[in-house]
């Protein structure tokens, strides 16, 4: 069995379900997605995710540690396309170059603070949850709360989705993103 057994659906060929999610989508960014138009096949896959997204992205983290969580789980799970989306939503906000290199080489970040963000969410993905203490206690001595550990565990599952579904549709690079093209270290 070959890859092409999953549809990029239009609005017209998806199923009735996902047609609302995907117009939704299209207003919101001017165009559909590959990944989006995969995704539908699942009217719930797709649903799911971008409700787990919308939520993540009202916690309590700002928008670029949001950003180093999707990006460290991205680049762990080999997702070329949401590294790549997310490496141009932190170039739009301006954020430092040596930063946004960092977390597509999953190296130390250049600010503490978030390489202790970065470290706690690789040891959530190492320990599937279950963080050592002392990773733990890191994590809370860099100004971290409580309630940011959940938060990574959120980001965790929601980007966890994305990246499974895309890689195992073989989500397409769009071409707005071509500049931001980013493949795994050997």
């Amino acid at each position: 069995m070959s890859r092409p057994v999953f549809t990029a659906h239009t609005p017209d060929t998806a199923p009735a379900a996902a047609r609302p999610t995907m117009a939704t989508v299209h207003r919101k960014l001017g165009h559909l997605p590959g990944a989006v138009a995969l995704m539908a096949e699942s009217p719930e896959l797709l649903k799911g995710f971008l409700t787990a997204n919308a939520v993540f992205e009202s916690t309590d983290l700002d928008p670029v540690a949001r950003e180093v969580v999707v990006l460290t789980v991205a680049t762990r799970n080999e997702c070329h396309l949401c590294v790549a989306m997310h490496t141009a939503t932190l170039t739009r906000a301006g954020v430092a170059p040596e930063l946004i290199e960092a977390l597509r080489a999953g190296t130390a970040l250049p600010d503490p603070r978030l390489e202790a963000l970065r470290r706690f969410t690789v040891a959530v993905l190492d320990h599937r949850g279950a963080v050592p203490d002392g990773d733990l206690d890191a994590f809370l001595a860099a100004g971290w709360q409580p309630r940011h550990a959940l938060d990574v565990v959120l980001g965790v599952g929601t980007y966890t989705i994305s990246t499974f579904a895309n890689r195992l549709t073989d989500a397409p690079l769009d071409p707005p993103l071509a500049a931001y093209a980013w493949s795994p270290a050997s």
